[in-house]
């Protein structure tokens, strides 16, 4: 009877240790200090159906501007990379998201590398956006780390053998209009790409392209209205 007993209470507990579910949303210890503030940012649900960490000025009019100074999204900080996501992988993520972005901008607005670049008299935003983060954790489990820019690992498996594991790509991104130098809207966001086998496959660009496909469409839908 005890030892049914304890066997119980074992599983149970097993089962919530190995069964919480992975935050939809970057936890603020995960914030990587790109943005220049994270103050006020709230939990939003969007057209996606995805989820983020966002701040929008209420001045904010995308109809405001014409203009929007964007070169690339930065890897932030410096490139940690290992034998799961190499340097290779980062470049071609980063380059991929870059020019969904700027097609997906280049619908609305005219597009410049700088603000130096810009026609006299232009209504120009400035995007800052950076992935700061690329993960690999194992499904259904809380990851133990937080590593900017290098695979996150777990070290342990469940007792049945290999999981899988959950691809998550961390991006923070600004808007400044570059009048006054005042930013209109901050954001935080954590995407899942496709899910890994075991802890040993590596990270391609090809697992995060389907999720920065939405991420466009959500920023098509910010900046529509």
């Amino acid at each position: 009877m005890n030892l049914s007993r304890n066997l119980l209470i074992g599983a149970a507990v097993a089962g919530l240790l190995l069964g919480g579910c992975t935050s939809k949303v970057t936890e603020q210890a995960q914030y990587s200090g790109y943005l220049s503030n994270y103050d006020n940012l709230q939990e939003v649900t969007t057209p996606s159906g995805g989820t983020a960490m966002r701040w929008v000025s209420p001045s904010w009019n995308p109809n405001a501007y014409d203009t929007v100074a964007f070169e690339r999204l930065e890897l932030y900080p410096a490139p940690k990379p290992n034998e799961r996501v190499n340097q290779q992988t980062l470049d071609d993520i980063r380059d991929y998201m870059s020019n969904r972005v700027k097609a997906t901008l280049g619908q609305k607005y005219r597009m410049v590398h700088h603000t130096s670049a810009a026609p006299k008299g232009s209504k120009t935003l400035i995007l800052r956006a950076a992935i700061t983060g690329v993960s690999a954790s194992n499904e259904g489990m809380k990851w133990y780390e937080v590593v900017p820019i290098a695979a996150v690992v777990g070290a342990t498996q469940a007792a049945t053998g290999h999981r899988d594991q959950d691809t998550e790509l961390y991006i923070e991104a600004e808007l400044i209009d570059a009048k006054d130098n005042q930013t209109v809207a901050r954001v935080v966001r954590k995407v899942f790409g496709k899910q890994l086998s075991n802890e040993t496959q590596k990270i391609t660009a090809q697992d995060f392209k389907a999720a920065i496909d939405k991420l466009n469409v959500d920023l098509w839908a910010f900046i529509r209205s």
